[in-house]
Protein backbone atom coordinates (compact mmCIF):
# COMPACT_ATOMS: atom_id res chain seq x y z
CA UNK A 1 0.00 0.00 0.00
CA UNK A 2 1.89 3.44 -1.21
CA UNK A 3 1.04 6.69 -0.40
CA UNK A 4 -0.56 6.87 -3.95
CA UNK A 5 -3.05 3.58 -2.97
CA UNK A 6 -4.61 5.89 -0.25
CA UNK A 7 -4.71 9.02 -2.60
CA UNK A 8 -6.78 7.31 -5.21
CA UNK A 9 -8.73 4.85 -2.65
CA UNK A 10 -9.24 7.36 0.06
CA UNK A 11 -8.83 7.35 4.29
CA UNK A 12 -11.04 7.45 6.80
CA UNK A 13 -10.47 8.72 10.20
CA UNK A 14 -12.92 7.62 12.91
CA UNK A 15 -12.54 10.21 15.43
CA UNK A 16 -10.12 12.91 15.63
CA UNK A 17 -9.55 14.43 18.98
CA UNK A 18 -6.04 15.36 19.80
CA UNK A 19 -4.77 12.44 18.58
CA UNK A 20 -6.23 12.04 15.18
CA UNK A 21 -5.95 15.69 14.60
CA UNK A 22 -1.76 15.28 15.05
CA UNK A 23 -1.56 12.58 12.76
CA UNK A 24 -3.56 14.09 10.48
CA UNK A 25 -2.37 17.63 10.26
CA UNK A 26 0.98 15.54 10.16
CA UNK A 27 0.08 13.93 7.05
CA UNK A 28 -1.39 16.90 5.08
CA UNK A 29 1.70 19.13 5.93
CA UNK A 30 3.44 16.01 3.97
CA UNK A 31 1.50 16.22 1.09
CA UNK A 32 -1.67 13.96 1.48
CA UNK A 33 -4.36 15.28 -0.45
CA UNK A 34 -7.14 16.72 1.67
CA UNK A 35 -9.89 15.42 -0.69
CA UNK A 36 -8.50 11.60 -0.34
CA UNK A 37 -9.70 11.98 3.66
CA UNK A 38 -13.12 11.37 5.39
CA UNK A 39 -13.44 12.04 8.64
CA UNK A 40 -16.14 10.96 11.14
CA UNK A 41 -16.04 12.77 14.06
CA UNK A 42 -19.50 14.00 16.23
CA UNK A 43 -17.64 17.03 17.32
CA UNK A 44 -15.18 18.48 14.70
CA UNK A 45 -13.28 21.12 15.60
CA UNK A 46 -13.19 24.50 13.69
CA UNK A 47 -9.49 23.57 12.46
CA UNK A 48 -11.13 20.06 10.93
CA UNK A 49 -13.36 21.79 9.53
CA UNK A 50 -10.79 24.54 7.46
CA UNK A 51 -8.93 21.60 6.55
CA UNK A 52 -10.79 20.73 3.59
CA UNK A 53 -10.93 16.90 4.40
CA UNK A 54 -14.71 15.42 4.07
CA UNK A 55 -16.60 15.54 7.35
CA UNK A 56 -19.32 13.52 8.12
CA UNK A 57 -19.80 12.60 4.82
CA UNK A 58 -20.41 9.72 2.95
CA UNK A 59 -17.80 7.19 3.12
CA UNK A 60 -15.40 5.64 -0.12
CA UNK A 61 -16.50 1.99 -0.67
CA UNK A 62 -12.96 0.69 -0.49
CA UNK A 63 -10.72 3.17 1.23
CA UNK A 64 -7.49 1.68 1.74
CA UNK A 65 -7.12 2.82 5.09
CA UNK A 66 -9.13 3.29 8.15
CA UNK A 67 -7.82 5.07 11.21
CA UNK A 68 -9.18 4.30 14.65
CA UNK A 69 -9.31 6.95 16.56
CA UNK A 70 -11.86 7.25 19.29
CA UNK A 71 -11.36 6.31 23.29
CA UNK A 72 -11.91 3.06 23.78
CA UNK A 73 -15.04 4.00 26.27
CA UNK A 74 -17.01 5.04 22.72
CA UNK A 75 -15.42 2.19 20.90
CA UNK A 76 -18.98 0.13 21.10
CA UNK A 77 -20.85 2.83 19.36
CA UNK A 78 -18.66 4.07 17.05
CA UNK A 79 -17.05 0.80 15.41
CA UNK A 80 -20.49 -0.26 13.91
CA UNK A 81 -20.36 2.63 11.40
CA UNK A 82 -16.66 0.77 9.76
CA UNK A 83 -18.56 -3.02 9.87
CA UNK A 84 -19.55 -2.37 6.05
CA UNK A 85 -16.00 -2.22 5.64
CA UNK A 86 -14.53 -5.19 7.08
CA UNK A 87 -13.29 -8.37 5.49
CA UNK A 88 -11.79 -6.46 2.77
CA UNK A 89 -8.71 -5.05 1.56
CA UNK A 90 -9.39 -1.95 3.53
CA UNK A 91 -6.36 -1.92 6.59
CA UNK A 92 -7.73 -1.20 10.08
CA UNK A 93 -5.06 1.10 12.10
CA UNK A 94 -5.87 1.80 15.58
CA UNK A 95 -4.48 3.90 17.82
CA UNK A 96 -6.70 3.06 20.60
CA UNK A 97 -5.73 2.33 24.15
CA UNK A 98 -6.08 -0.97 25.66
CA UNK A 99 -8.50 -2.43 22.47
CA UNK A 100 -7.19 -5.93 21.50
CA UNK A 101 -6.48 -7.04 17.94
CA UNK A 102 -9.61 -9.91 18.63
CA UNK A 103 -11.81 -7.09 19.46
CA UNK A 104 -12.07 -5.68 16.40
CA UNK A 105 -11.69 -9.04 14.89
CA UNK A 106 -14.98 -9.58 16.04
CA UNK A 107 -16.03 -6.47 14.97
CA UNK A 108 -15.34 -5.87 12.14
CA UNK A 109 -14.67 -9.46 10.51
CA UNK A 110 -12.11 -12.07 11.25
CA UNK A 111 -10.51 -11.52 7.85
CA UNK A 112 -10.13 -7.84 8.22
CA UNK A 113 -5.99 -6.65 8.23
CA UNK A 114 -5.61 -5.38 11.49
CA UNK A 115 -2.66 -3.12 12.75
CA UNK A 116 -2.62 -1.95 16.78
CA UNK A 117 -0.86 1.14 17.46
CA UNK A 118 0.25 2.41 20.89
CA UNK A 119 1.16 6.07 20.41
CA UNK A 120 1.75 8.90 22.69
CA UNK A 121 1.38 12.45 23.67
CA UNK A 122 4.18 14.07 22.30
CA UNK A 123 3.07 13.03 19.29
CA UNK A 124 1.24 16.54 18.93
CA UNK A 125 4.63 17.89 18.29
CA UNK A 126 6.01 15.26 15.90
CA UNK A 127 7.84 14.17 19.04
CA UNK A 128 5.85 10.91 19.30
CA UNK A 129 6.87 7.61 19.40
CA UNK A 130 4.84 4.52 18.46
CA UNK A 131 4.51 1.03 18.89
CA UNK A 132 2.63 -0.96 16.74
CA UNK A 133 2.08 -4.75 15.73
CA UNK A 134 -0.17 -6.44 12.89
CA UNK A 135 -2.28 -9.69 12.98
CA UNK A 136 -1.99 -12.56 10.66
CA UNK A 137 -3.99 -10.89 7.87
CA UNK A 138 -1.46 -7.68 7.56
CA UNK A 139 1.37 -7.74 5.46
CA UNK A 140 4.65 -6.41 5.30
CA UNK A 141 3.76 -3.69 3.06
CA UNK A 142 0.59 -2.62 4.68
CA UNK A 143 2.86 -2.88 8.01
CA UNK A 144 5.41 -0.49 6.12
CA UNK A 145 2.98 1.93 5.06
CA UNK A 146 1.53 2.09 8.55
CA UNK A 147 5.00 2.75 10.20
CA UNK A 148 5.58 5.64 6.80
CA UNK A 149 2.35 7.32 8.29
CA UNK A 150 3.08 7.65 11.69
CA UNK A 151 6.25 8.84 11.55
CA UNK A 152 4.50 11.45 10.42
CA UNK A 153 4.11 12.37 14.50
CA UNK A 154 7.33 11.12 15.42
CA UNK A 155 9.75 7.73 15.81
CA UNK A 156 8.32 4.09 14.84
CA UNK A 157 9.25 0.26 16.50
CA UNK A 158 7.55 -2.98 15.54
CA UNK A 159 6.90 -5.44 18.30
CA UNK A 160 7.23 -9.23 17.86
CA UNK A 161 3.91 -9.69 19.85
CA UNK A 162 1.01 -8.05 20.63
CA UNK A 163 1.52 -9.17 24.47
CA UNK A 164 4.15 -6.47 24.31
CA UNK A 165 1.90 -3.60 24.07
CA UNK A 166 0.33 -3.60 27.54
CA UNK A 167 4.01 -3.03 29.02
CA UNK A 168 4.59 -0.38 26.03
CA UNK A 169 1.51 1.32 27.72
CA UNK A 170 3.22 1.20 30.73
CA UNK A 171 6.31 2.73 29.61
CA UNK A 172 5.84 4.82 26.78
CA UNK A 173 1.89 5.60 26.28
CA UNK A 174 1.40 6.75 29.69
CA UNK A 175 5.13 7.93 30.31
CA UNK A 176 5.03 11.30 29.01
CA UNK A 177 2.29 11.45 32.50
CA UNK A 178 5.42 10.75 34.70
CA UNK A 179 7.84 13.31 33.12
CA UNK A 180 5.14 15.96 33.86
CA UNK A 181 4.82 15.07 37.09
CA UNK A 182 8.79 14.92 37.33
CA UNK A 183 8.75 18.48 35.98
CA UNK A 184 5.95 19.44 38.77
CA UNK A 185 7.80 17.91 41.78
CA UNK A 186 11.19 19.08 40.77
CA UNK A 187 9.78 22.86 40.47
CA UNK A 188 7.79 22.49 43.81
CA UNK A 189 11.06 21.14 45.51
CA UNK A 190 12.85 24.33 43.84
CA UNK A 191 10.05 26.25 45.71
CA UNK A 192 10.55 24.50 49.19
CA UNK A 193 14.39 25.37 48.75
CA UNK A 194 13.12 29.18 47.91
CA UNK A 195 12.92 29.94 44.38
CA UNK A 196 9.94 31.44 43.03
CA UNK A 197 7.33 29.59 42.43
CA UNK A 198 8.00 30.95 38.07
CA UNK A 199 11.46 30.46 38.14
CA UNK A 200 11.48 27.07 39.86
CA UNK A 201 9.15 26.26 36.96
CA UNK A 202 11.28 27.21 34.14
CA UNK A 203 14.19 25.59 34.95
CA UNK A 204 12.61 22.36 36.14
CA UNK A 205 10.74 22.38 32.01
CA UNK A 206 14.16 23.48 30.49
CA UNK A 207 16.75 20.96 32.54
CA UNK A 208 14.06 18.18 32.00
CA UNK A 209 13.47 19.30 28.01
CA UNK A 210 17.11 19.72 27.60
CA UNK A 211 18.18 16.69 29.54
CA UNK A 212 15.90 14.31 27.53
CA UNK A 213 17.07 16.05 24.21
CA UNK A 214 20.70 14.86 24.83
CA UNK A 215 19.88 11.82 26.03
CA UNK A 216 18.68 11.55 22.76
CA UNK A 217 21.08 12.62 20.50
CA UNK A 218 24.04 11.30 22.08
CA UNK A 219 25.90 8.30 21.48
CA UNK A 220 26.74 7.80 25.47
CA UNK A 221 24.30 5.22 26.97
CA UNK A 222 21.81 7.47 29.91
CA UNK A 223 23.71 5.49 32.56
CA UNK A 224 27.22 6.99 31.00
CA UNK A 225 25.64 10.73 30.85
CA UNK A 226 25.03 10.20 34.40
CA UNK A 227 27.84 9.51 35.37
CA UNK A 228 29.48 12.29 33.51
CA UNK A 229 27.95 14.70 35.44
CA UNK A 230 28.21 13.26 38.43
CA UNK A 231 31.60 14.61 40.43
CA UNK A 232 32.76 12.65 43.51
CA UNK A 233 30.88 13.48 46.57
CA UNK A 234 29.19 16.98 44.71
CA UNK A 235 26.26 17.95 44.88
CA UNK A 236 24.58 15.80 41.66
CA UNK A 237 26.09 12.47 43.82
CA UNK A 238 24.24 14.11 47.05
CA UNK A 239 20.80 14.03 44.87
CA UNK A 240 21.29 10.75 43.27
CA UNK A 241 22.02 8.78 46.85
CA UNK A 242 18.46 9.61 47.45
CA UNK A 243 16.83 8.93 43.96
CA UNK A 244 19.03 5.57 43.46
CA UNK A 245 18.69 4.54 46.54
CA UNK A 246 17.36 0.35 45.97
CA UNK A 247 14.92 0.93 48.64
CA UNK A 248 12.62 4.32 48.50
CA UNK A 249 14.06 5.91 45.29
CA UNK A 250 13.24 5.98 41.73
CA UNK A 251 14.18 2.30 40.94
CA UNK A 252 11.41 0.60 43.10
CA UNK A 253 9.14 3.34 42.61
CA UNK A 254 8.95 3.48 38.90
CA UNK A 255 8.68 -0.46 38.80
CA UNK A 256 5.65 -0.22 40.64
CA UNK A 257 4.13 2.32 38.52
CA UNK A 258 5.00 0.84 35.07
CA UNK A 259 3.60 -2.34 36.88
CA UNK A 260 0.82 -0.66 37.23
CA UNK A 261 -0.30 0.83 33.94
CA UNK A 262 0.74 -2.38 32.44
CA UNK A 263 -1.96 -4.71 34.71
CA UNK A 264 -4.45 -2.04 34.19
CA UNK A 265 -4.02 -2.12 30.21
CA UNK A 266 -4.22 -6.04 30.97
CA UNK A 267 -7.34 -5.49 32.74
CA UNK A 268 -8.55 -3.20 29.83
CA UNK A 269 -7.59 -5.37 26.35
CA UNK A 270 -10.03 -7.88 28.51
Amino acid sequence: MSLEQIETRGMVLLGCGKMGSAMLAGWLSGGLAPDAVWVLDPYPSDWLLATGVHVNAGLPKDPALALIAVKPQMMGEALPSMQALGNGSTVFLSVAAGTSIASFENALGAQSPIIRAMPNTPAAVGRGITAIVGNTHTTNMQLDMAETLLKAVGQVVRLDDEDQMDAVTGVSGSGPAYVFHLIETLAAAGVAEGLPAELAMKLAKATVGGAGQLAEDADETPSQLRVNVTSPNGTTQAALEVLMDEGNGFPPLLRRAVKAATDRSKELSK
